[in-house]
């Protein structure tokens, strides 16, 4: 039978970063799940977190409010230690590895093996929505695409889990997801499930 200490450390809490963008949304789909979320605003809201969320937003808004805030290097050392994290839309941007068109002062934690190009599919009105497969869900997931970056190309050891006309738009590394698209503005929370569960095994291998 499993201990109450035990059972208190397989509870994610995971943190979702709310300097600009659709971060409530992310905070909803994981309280749907019953999982602890915190707000990340300054470095000492890191402290304790399981993972992170980065969401959707202006990613050189963004990459400005994380140096100032004095987040960008404590995130960037947490997930080069290990820690689990969710980059979705803007989010994925600042996970990339090499962003085409983006402003010369923009920076990305270089953590996901991808090139990715802002606002690869087209500006606001360009946005789209469409029904994904997703890999390891039985029915598809909709994706929701507005200023979506679109990914060139991705490294050897990045698992592809979805595609729309060919190029990856959900992705894997290791403890990183990313994806193109908004899953938070859905109803839909199998992918926020499919974060969770890589989290909670992460817990139990460290265990």
């Amino acid at each position: 039978m499993q201990s109450a200490a035990s059972a208190a450390r397989s509870r994610p809490v995971i943190g979702v970063l709310a300097l600009q963008g659709a971060f409530r949304a992310h905070v909803r789909a994981l309280a749907e799940l019953g999982v602890a979320t915190r707000e990340v605003r300054t470095p000492a809201h890191l402290e304790g977190l399981d993972a992170l969320v980065m969401p959707g937003g202006e990613s050189t808004t963004m990459s400005r409010l994380l140096t100032s805030s004095g987040l960008f290097d404590e995130i960037k050392a947490r997930v080069h230690d290990g820690m689990p994290v969710f980059g979705t839309c803007a989010g994925m941007i600042l996970l990339a590895g090499e962003v085409l068109d983006g402003r010369p002062d923009q920076r990305s934690f270089g953590m996901l093996d991808a090139t990715v190009r802002r606002n690869g599919y087209g500006r606001q009105v360009d946005s789209f929505e469409t029904d994904l497969d997703v890999v390891g869900l039985d029915t598809p997931f909709h994706g929701v695409f507005i200023r979506a970056p679109r990914v060139e190309a991705v490294g050897p050891h990045v698992e592809v889990l979805a595609r729309v006309a060919g190029d990856p738009v959900l992705v894997r590394q290791d403890r990183i997801m990313a994806a193109s698209f908004h899953p938070e503005l859905t109803a839909d929370t199998r992918l926020h499930e499919q974060f969770v569960a890589l989290v909670r095994r992460e817990q139990d291998q460290e265990q």
